[in-house]
């Protein structure tokens, strides 16, 4: 329901998004970087003027849907394709090293077997629909590195999806369920299926019919998103990897490109026009500092091993398939950026903690609130590091080779 207190948050987040982005953007920087800070001072870290609602999180959640429709749209599918085994090798290394350190960072700390397991998990995951903001701030989503990095995202969250799956299994009954790997990866390739078959022999049937009359080609956009993103669903994984999905599949090649150009301006202005400040304003919400010392150091260590982790482990990947020193390190810190996707596996497994430890399945608890507390802090900085990093390197890698064709690209779309 819209009352006058919705219209004053909203305006407020608007406003100071809008602000400290036109801040951050003059000196080269990502817009997201003062949408970021804006929640921090607006948000219960600092004013508290912006509190969290179930509004304001649909209305976040709208936004990344909306975002990954135009990253789809955006993206090459052939591109994509053409890199695919770059991406699955940037994805393995940069999900299993991260993870490693997570864990043994937490046994160091204390944490028992099952705590430095989850700890593991949240460390190694990396947030597709932030990479896509990164990527399209930084001017980089059309190059082949970039297609790399959302190819990487995405085989990283079917990674996580199922190693979670395993390690909720362990926490239940203290044995991997085979049966349950099995019914995932079955649920998995046939989401990836059925998207196959509606986007080459569905999708076309109406796409070259469409007319913009009352905007019904937005309609049909929206329809075409949601249907995939309730099988993405179905099968487990997060509703934004259908919605792109949709979007790879509603291009400029097999619709009036009239038509297309006006479907991808709206996504464009709804979601990083509207909804997206919103997205990453709403991030704050969850940040909870402690001055505890040791929480203090394990949150330190815990931001360096999930950047280092990413940096190493994704640029080890990448150097399999020779890419140099530079491009791997693009790749490596491009992937470090996370979101609020730890906010939901870390939810997860404190419910089934609390539910286990009532049934006295379990004595210690699977997260506790101090390591809760270490990862959304984790997130929400190597959010906020990840453009500053990428554009660095960036720019490091193009000076010495002003003519490679990344860096004419990168150079072309930046003036």
């Amino acid at each position: 329901m819209i009352t006058q207190e919705l219209i004053i948050t909203i305006l407020l987040i608007l406003l100071g998004a809008w602000f400290l982005g036109s801040v951050f953007a003059r000196f080269g920087l990502p817009f997201l970087l003062g949408e970021l800070l804006a929640g921090i001072i607006l948000g219960p870290p600092l004013l508290g003027l912006v509190v969290p609602s179930e509004t304001l999180e649909f209305m976040a959640e709208l936004g990344i849907f909306f975002v990954m429709f135009y990253t789809g749209m955006e993206l090459d599918p052939k591109e994509l394709l053409e890199h695919i085994w770059h991406a699955l090798s940037v994805a393995i290394g940069g999900f299993i090293l991260p993870f490693a350190l997570g864990y043994f960072i937490t046994r160091f700390f204390d944490g028992t077997v099952y705590q430095s397991l989850f700890v593991g998990m949240g460390v190694s995951i990396t947030a597709i629909a932030v990479q896509a903001v990164i990527l399209h701030s930084m001017r980089i989503s059309r190059t082949a590195v970039g297609h790399i990095i959302i190819g990487a995202a995405i085989a990283d969250d079917i990674l996580s999806l199922i190693a979670f799956s395993i390690l909720l299994g362990l926490a239940r009954s203290g044995t991997v369920q085979f049966a349950d790997m099995f019914v995932i990866l079955l649920k998995v390739v046939g989401f990836f299926a059925a998207t196959i078959v509606l986007g080459q022999f569905v999708l076309p049937r109406f796409t070259g019919k469409l007319h913009d009359r009352e905007g019904k080609a937005f309609t049909f956009a929206i329809t075409a998103a949601l249907i995939l993103a309730y099988f993405a669903e179905l099968a487990g994984l997060h509703f934004i990897i259908g919605a792109f999905l949709a979007g790879q599949f509603v291009r400029k090649e097999i619709m009036d490109e009239r038509i297309y150009n006006r479907i991808i301006d709206r996504f464009f202005g709804l979601s990083y026009g509207f909804l997206l400040p919103i997205f990453f304003v709403s991030l704050s919400f969850h940040l909870h500092f402690s001055w505890n010392w040791t929480y203090i150091m394990f949150t330190m260590a815990l931001i360096l091993v999930a950047t280092v982790g990413k940096l190493v482990g994704c640029g080890l990947g990448a150097a399999v398939f020779k890419r140099n020193f530079w491009e791997s390190s693009i790749i490596g810190l491009g992937m470090n950026g996370r979101g609020a996707v730890e906010l939901v596996v870390a939810s997860v497994v404190i419910k089934l903690s609390n539910d286990l430890m009532t049934s006295g399945v379990i004595q210690e608890p699977l997260l506790t609130q101090t390591q809760f507390s270490a990862l959304i802090v984790m997130a929400f900085v190597t959010t906020l590091l990840a453009p500053i990093t990428l554009r660095w390197a960036i720019v490091r890698t193009c000076r010495p080779n002003e003519k490679a064709s990344f860096c004419q690209l990168w150079d072309e779309q930046t003036r």
